[in-house]
């Protein structure tokens, strides 16, 4: 083969077919076409507020400017610094950290939280790096693009059975696997890199999706750390340049053997030093908090108080038909006094009011909406004080609305949700039906380490583990009990790791 200066030839000394490569070559010409080349230094950048989480973790927006003169590292030189932690690091006492994300449904932005809130914690100031708040360039166009196709078929997935089985479960689990998948992404993502173009070369990166991560790489940046979300290897997930991080033992191994990835060969191994098993990426405020909100859990149900319950809904608004299933469930419990139930439908108001047409029992609940002030105020009272009945939230803001979740996590007793990013939390879980087959394995997970149930794919399925937890509630203590066994041993420190990687200076 012909050599060929870019990262779309070969991944990991593994060549890239003749074929596979004309394609990436394809692809990115297609994106040229339609939206254009983002000319150099057309991306300025300037330094913001960022609600809510801006005043939690620390962070600071990278936003769009119209001219140049930005100085990342004056600016984290005058942004206060937090107290010290029990963690030291070289480079701490508000050097700056940026944690580069994408708006594809909540999971990246929540673990670009973890990132911020642990940078915050480590004594660096955190930056926010969205490559979807360029409006106009091709950066952001290519990414909402991607985003609505994704986006479309997760909904359509729920809707029908047959779509979910012929195309969604093996795109998500074997298309996204696949080795010439991530040339294609390589190629196309030499388009993302304009946003960059006002940082230092050795600013500290870490990216918590592979196309940031990969822009980063191609515009030059050196201290690059790419936090791959999911526990199944898929090379969608790959950044060559990037020091790669994972959350599970089994994910390092099948991402350190490339495992599945190209069907016809058995792969070259990724070299040392190039990825990292880190543990869960996990909030500051929540590892920190990991005993006392346990020993909460285990208080009510000594006590006898109802079982609480928090229902997070996905950004997609998938498996609506099976939310209203859960809370059909759960009324009877609540009517009698033995349950309580939160909502958090993120920005997504449309998702309930279609719940409460389907449920006409939640035109009674207590609505949290729009106001993260108060949403923070109940979640404060209810960690040691009385919750009843059903309790809904909503927030249009983004960073609200993602961020209520973690802050109701550390309120409740048991987390419903998906087996996703979620699946990794230190808090008790019911797993339902996933949305793609890639999540299967955060399921597994969970339910090897016993800090949730494994993924139950049925309504009836869901409701009898909703019965099991009410007549024997001391199933939500053990969980309590391996979640503590899990933080001794160091298993929710992934955020803390990946900023240690992100800081320590490259060879």
């Amino acid at each position: 083969m012909a050599t060929k200066p870019d990262r779309s030839s070969a991944i990991f000394g593994n060549d890239i077919d003749e074929r596979t490569y004309r394609k990436a070559c394809r692809s990115k010409r297609r994106f040229e076409r339609k939206y254009g080349v983002d000319a150099p230094g057309s991306c300025h950048l300037r330094a913001g507020e960022v609600p809510v989480i801006g005043e939690a973790l620390g962070v600071r927006n990278l936003a769009h400017a119209d001219c140049p003169g930005f100085d990342i590292r004056a600016d984290a030189a005058a942004a206060p610094v937090p107290p010290e932690t029990k963690r030291t690091v070289v480079g701490a006492g508000g050097s700056p950290l940026v944690v580069g994300n994408i708006r594809m449904g909540f999971g990246h932005y929540r673990i670009s939280m973890a990132m911020a809130s642990a940078a915050h914690a480590m004594g660096y100031t955190p930056y926010w790096l969205d490559l979807m708040a360029f409006p106009g360039s091709a950066c952001t166009s290519i990414i909402a693009e991607q985003n609505e196709l994704y986006s479309r078929g997760s909904r359509l997935s729920q809707r029908f059975a047959l779509f979910n089985k012929l195309v969604w479960e093996p795109l998500n689990s074997e298309g996204f696997r696949k080795l010439s998948y991530n040339a294609s992404d390589q190629k196309v993502s030499e388009l993302m890199t304009a946003p960059f173009s006002d940082l230092p070369r050795d600013v500290p990166f870490v990216g918590t999706h592979a196309w940031p991560s990969q822009a980063a790489v191609h515009a030059g940046l050196s201290q690059v750390v790419n936090a791959i979300p999911d526990n199944w290897p898929m090379a969608l997930h790959l950044a060559e340049g990037a020091v790669h991080t994972v959350q599970t033992p089994s994910s390092f191994m099948g991402y350190k053997m490339l495992r599945g990835m190209d069907k016809k060969r058995v792969l070259k191994p990724m070299p040392k030093g190039s990825l990292f098993c880190t543990g869960h990426y996990i909030d500051h405020e929540l590892v920190s908090n990991i005993e006392a909100d346990c020993d909460r859990r285990r208080r009510r149900i000594g006590q006898g108080l109802p079982m609480r319950y928090l229902l997070s809904v996905g950004g997609a608004g998938a498996q609506q038909d099976l939310f209203v299933c859960i809370i059909s469930h759960l009324l009877p419990f609540i009517e009698a006094g033995s349950a309580t139930l939160m909502v958090n439908v993120g920005d997504h108001r449309n998702v309930w009011e279609a719940l409460v047409e389907a449920v006409p029992a939640l035109r009674d609940a207590t609505l949290h909406f729009d106001d993260f002030a108060e949403t923070r105020r109940f979640s404060t009272a209810a960690l040691d004080g009385p919750m009843e009945g059903i309790h809904a939230f909503c927030d249009d803001d983004i960073f609200s609305a993602v961020y209520s979740t973690n802050l109701l996590m550390r309120c409740c007793d048991i987390l419903v949700t998906k087996p996703s990013e979620l699946a990794y939390y230190p808090v008790p879980k019911l797993m339902i039906k996933r949305v793609g087959g890639h999540e299967a394995w955060g399921a597994i997970r969970a339910a090897e380490l016993g800090d949730g149930t494994y993924e139950m794919q049925t309504a009836p399925e869901i409701s009898a583990m909703i019965d099991l937890f009410q007549a024997e509630p001391e199933l939500v203590e053990q969980m309590c009990f391996n979640i503590e066994c899990e933080k001794a041993r160091g298993t929710y420190d992934g955020a803390y790791r990946v900023i240690e990687l992100a800081t320590k200076p490259r060879e």
